[in-house]
């Protein structure tokens, strides 16, 4: 299923951008086992924090490595060269699709508004201009839209990218049954993509949608509006918004942490609290694993993410102590687990448990009552 807002692409750009996902894929499961070798043979067998660091470190004077390493980051250029030709390409189309979109829900900008630093400075996932790029019309959340689906290979919910979503709305389904928000907000929202299936579980609420880049929500709010959803898309800081206290019932993010910064990860958790009415719950979505339990390969991969994909608090993200931050932010009732992906149609076979089944079939979640 797809939408009017998404960038199509023609014969040549599709064959570019099917072509750079193919040679992802075969850096990943064709060369990248001889990789986890070299670094075995290195360090063989041991996962300690300080070891991978060590290893990552000697890894950068094998030529393997430094070869296999240039050509994952370069596909991953060219991956946004192909969907940004594709975008700009139909630019003006897209920005008349957004004033043709029906008059529902809102948009809010904010006069002079500062991105922070971490998202200023760092394209994450290497998006040109990334979030935050106030680019004319809605081009830079297009870019994103259609990026982001060739990027995970339809795994999170094809081009809807609305897999995140329906796992943090089967995770209130399952744990909070009878839990029925009045007003909802999410925090980085991106172009919207997982606002819709919450709110679309709670069709009474309210829903609002935060995010920094002007652009990124005027595509967010017309992607909104073709696909019949009434959300209030807010131009804002997700660590310090400026909502009234208590304003909401139910808080969420879905995979931004790690895009943020340490310090950031705690802020944002505070303000879920400060937001929420007495009552309210706050569900906090991440990838599906934990850092201190990956092996020794796996920390290395980490430690690329966060250097070559300016993914800048990957690590911090997946080694927080959720439960403890939960806590510290005022949560009660504080649930810490891996909640199954939404593969069909059914959401109740989604299960909130301990362990994870791996990337795409299961996110990771923290969830609080106030």
């Amino acid at each position: 299923m797809s939408h009017p807002m998404l960038a199509s692409a023609n014969h040549d750009e599709t064959t570019e951008q099917l072509f750079v996902r193919d040679l992802q894929y075969w850096l990943y499961t064709e060369v990248e086992p001889h990789e986890r070798q070299i670094a075995e043979e290195l360090d063989p067998g041991l996962s300690h924090n300080a070891r991978a660091e060590e290893v990552f470190d000697k890894l950068h004077k094998e030529p393997a490595f430094l070869g296999w390493s240039n050509m994952r980051r370069t596909t991953q250029e060219l991956l946004w060269d192909s969907v940004w030709n594709c975008v700009d390409r139909q630019a003006g189309e897209l920005d008349a699709k957004a004033s043709e979109a029906a008059e529902i829900g809102s948009l809010t900008l904010a006069e002079d508004f500062q991105v922070p630093d971490y998202l200023e400075d760092a394209h994450v996932h290497l998006m040109p201009g990334g979030y935050g790029s106030d680019t004319d019309g809605v081009r830079q959340g297009a870019l994103m839209d259609r990026g982001g689906a060739v990027y995970m290979l339809g795994r999170n919910g094809g081009f809807l990218n609305d897999g995140r979503g329906k796992a943090v709305a089967a995770h209130l389904a399952s744990c909070y049954p009878d839990f029925q928000p009045e007003k909802l907000v999410e925090l980085g929202c991106g172009v919207g993509s997982s606002v819709i299936p919450v709110a679309e579980a709670y069709p009474k609420a309210e829903a609002y949608a935060v995010d920094v880049g002007a652009s990124v929500l005027r595509y967010a709010h017309a992607r909104a509006a073709h696909l019949g959803a009434a959300i209030h898309f807010v131009q804002d800081d997700a660590e310090k918004t400026r909502f009234a206290d208590e304003s909401f019932d139910l808080v969420f993010t879905a995979a931004v942490m790690h895009e943020t910064s340490p310090e950031a990860i705690q802020n944002i958790l505070t303000e879920s609290h400060r937001l929420l009415r007495k009552g309210g719950i706050a569900v906090h979505l991440e990838v599906p694993v934990k850092y201190e339990t990956l092996d020794l390969w796996s920390q290395v991969i980490a430690g690329m993410e966060r250097d070559y994909n300016n993914e800048p608090a990957w690590q911090e993200a997946t080694s927080a102590d959720y439960g403890a931050l939960m806590t510290a932010a005022g949560f009660e009732d504080v649930k810490v687990g891996f909640q199954d992906a939404v593969l069909g149609p059914d959401m109740s076979a989604s299960k909130f448990g301990e362990e994870s089944k791996g990337v795409f079939l299961s996110w990771f979640v923290t969830s609080g009552r106030k």
